[in-house]
């Protein structure tokens, strides 16, 4: 989780909303691949931190399925996103915020919980980094609306 934090700092100092995601291999430890959103960038609303991370480890795998693999990321997934964990079947998912407006975990939609969901994997919220991520985005858009008002 703290190199997804890094990634979302990142995003940040692009003018991205600040969400880093990264994608490892349990049983070695490896990163197998690492995203923060870019949507503003890539001019492409599906550039999700965990949407470009899951299409990364997927070519570098060569595989669309990404089994026994975890994802960490620092926002709860939005639906768009959990949609992507499901088809990718990833085996566990960790998040740092909880996200009541566009969450699709614990908020919303409950995308996993519903039975038209395919697959779901393991789901684990990390509390210990919930604060610092939430923090991260609340000093992100309060920057924003100050610009705006200016």
């Amino acid at each position: 989780m703290r190199r997804a934090l890094a990634l979302a700092r990142r995003a940040a100092e692009l003018g991205e909303v600040p969400v880093g995601a990264v994608i490892v291999d349990p049983a070695t430890g490896e990163i197998i691949a690492e995203a923060h959103n870019q949507p503003i960038a890539d001019h492409d609303p599906t550039a999700h931190a965990e949407v470009r991370a899951i299409r990364l480890a997927a070519a570098k795998l060569g595989n669309y399925r990404l089994p026994g693999l975890h994802l960490y990321v620092t926002l709860e997934p939005c639906a768009m996103c959990a949609g992507a964990i499901s088809f990718a079947r990833l085996a566990k998912l960790v998040f740092a915020a909880d996200d009541p407006k566009g969450g699709a975990v614990l908020y919303g939609p409950k995308f996993f919980d519903q039975p038209t969901c395919h697959w779901r994997p393991e789901i684990e919220q990390d509390l210990a980094h919930a604060t610092e991520a939430g923090d991260l985005l609340t000093t992100f858009f309060k920057a924003r609306r100050s610009k705006r008002t200016d």
